[in-house]
């Protein structure tokens, strides 16, 4: 006896949106090939692509944290270039390059003002803290009760080692990266939950998924602007 399954709706995604414009693209070159269109008038149109990309990301910002300010962006870039190759604007975007330093600057300031009213009175031994300017910062914790900290780097790096930490419950760790990396190592048994903003940027959880439930969840929150964030066993 056969059970009719239903249907899966369709979910837009930027991997879909990315795909079928990869697909346009292979049309429009062939199409020009056989001398049926001008390709030159078409590809006027290229930052139409980031516009959908922007949109995509903002449909996924749904369900997903920080994907809605980063279609957002995407979205504005791409009208920004898109009016400007149709000669509406005459100011370039890349002019625009100092409001990263004020993206950054804003960025820092509300985390830590969220850092300050959401989390416990800091301990030197539960926390962990590390700012690493034009230089690179090596740290370690073994607290028997972990709960979290803030790493910021901004042309260098941040290299952390929690394998011999333990969390009983939840931590929170607040990081920024702009221009440099951040990497964090955790042990086998922690659940990590990424809610990361990348800008032109990544974040990257790299742990095994922990065997059966877990009671130490690792949360890494923050915003990346043209750096990464890496989490590692």
């Amino acid at each position: 006896m056969s059970i009719d399954a239903e249907p899966q709706a369709v979910r837009i995604t930027p991997h879909l949106v990315f795909g079928l414009l990869i697909i346009l693209v292979g049309v429009l070159f062939t199409l020009d090939n056989l001398e049926l269109i001008d390709s030159d008038r078409v590809f006027n149109y290229w930052p139409s692509g980031l516009i959908l990309l922007g949109a995509a990301k903002l449909w996924q910002g749904r369900t997903e944290h920080g994907s809605g300010l980063t279609g957002g962006l995407l979205m504005v870039i791409g009208i920004w270039l898109q009016l400007e190759v149709l000669d509406y604007v005459d100011q370039s975007i890349f002019s625009l390059w100092p409001l990263l330093l004020v993206i950054a600057g804003g960025a820092l300031v509300w985390q830590g003002l969220r850092g300050r009213s959401g989390r416990l009175a800091p301990s030197s031994d539960a926390t962990i803290n590390a700012i690493a300017v034009l230089a690179g910062v090596e740290r370690g914790n073994n607290s028997a009760a972990f709960r979290g900290g803030e790493l910021t780097a901004f042309m260098g790096g941040c290299e952390i080692d929690l394998r011999q930490a333990a969390i009983h419950g939840e931590a929170v760790i607040d990081v920024f990266a702009m221009w440099g990396g951040i990497d964090i190592k955790v042990p086998g048994d922690w659940r990590v939950i990424g809610r990361v903003t990348p800008i032109m940027g990544g974040f990257e959880d790299k742990t095994r998924p922990p065997r059966g439930a877990s009671a130490h969840t690792l949360v890494v929150r923050g915003f990346v602007l043209m750096g990464g964030v890496e989490v590692k066993n």
